[in-house]
């Protein structure tokens, strides 16, 4: 029976890292794994981090947009592979 797990985090750079140890460290597929803001708003995220350091430094720029959390969602089918997923989503 298929079941969808997710896991919402505060930065876009923690996001990030958790889709990479799902597609290369537990093979999932990239199609699989869904990316969303929290809310209706675009968002990098509730705090800044990564690349979003810079843009927040330059002058005259109100970039990153922190309006929520990331959300990464996976559809998985594998009971055995959900607990992998929940394991790698549970990484920040």
């Amino acid at each position: 029976m298929g079941q969808t797990i997710e896991q919402v985090f505060d930065t876009r750079e923690e996001a990030d890292l958790a889709i990479e140890h799902l597609v290369q460290e537990h093979g999932i597929e990239r199609t699989d794994i869904f990316v969303e803001t929290e809310g209706e708003s675009n968002s990098s995220g509730r705090s800044v981090s990564g690349g979003d350091f810079a843009t927040k430094l330059e002058e005259g720029r109100s970039d990153p947009k922190l309006g929520g959390g990331i959300r990464v969602s996976v559809d998985i089918n594998d009971e055995n592979r959900a607990n992998d997923v929940r394991r790698a989503l549970s990484i920040r």
